[in-house]
């Protein structure tokens, strides 16, 4: 019997994944967590074969979640399942060290596929973002990333802040970083997206954001 935590911030999700896993021989779901800081501390605990992964959650952005437990639990495989759309997320969730990434709109179809997978060894991906990777190992698009695929993990999630409405203040304080870091952020996001001066920035990230919760 292979052990699974769930991790993401809506109840109603992880109870609907949970059904979705517990009805397959072989698969049980342990513990979940609504935050990062739960999940760290839920994967310490319960020691899990395998983690499911959001990447939006209220404390941490899940790409972080996944660095932190691979480095604390390096058995620990980890899988994100997210919203979030796969040509901007997935590599970077590959990179920073999950095993698999899964749509949530696709869920119900490919997530007990994506589990089985991951915990036989392999890689789940979707076949256009395997193909996508295919083609830059091949040096078919080994062209320097521009706009959004070229910022960082943590810029991303600092973009995705700005357009929730966060202040300043407060992302440093939930990055446990300091103000000063994150307005070095934000020269750095303006600079690669084109983008002039502070306003248009938050019109952006507002614009992405709003766009990302449609998807």
């Amino acid at each position: 019997m292979k052990r699974l935590v769930l991790v993401d911030d809506h109840p109603i999700m992880r109870h609907g994944l949970a059904q979705l896993i517990r009805a397959e021989d072989g698969l049980e779901v342990i513990g979940e967590a609504g935050s990062a800081r739960e999940g760290l501390e839920v994967v310490g605990r319960l020691k899990p074969d395998l983690v499911v992964i959001d990447l939006t959650l209220p404390d941490k952005n899940g790409l972080e979640l996944v660095k932190d437990i691979r480095a604390a639990h390096p058995a620990t495989l980890c899988l994100v399942l997210s919203m979030h759309d796969e040509a901007l997320y997935g590599e970077r969730a590959l990179r920073a060290g999950a095993r698999g990434y899964v749509m949530k709109e696709a869920a119900a179809d490919h997530l007990v596929t994506a589990i089985h997978k991951v915990i036989g060894g392999g890689l789940y991906v979707s076949a256009t973002l395997n193909d996508r990777m295919l083609e830059q190992v091949s040096g078919a698009a080994r062209s320097k990333a521009t706009g959004m695929d070229s910022l960082t993990d943590r810029e991303l999630e600092i973009l995705e802040l700005v357009g929730k409405g966060v202040a300043t203040k407060n992302i440093a304080a939930q990055l446990s970083i300091s103000a000063r870091t994150v307005e070095a952020h934000r020269a750095h996001i303006k600079e690669k997206l084109g983008i002039t001066d502070g306003a248009a920035l938050v019109r952006y990230a507002v614009q992405w954001v709003e766009s990302s919760a449609k998807m």
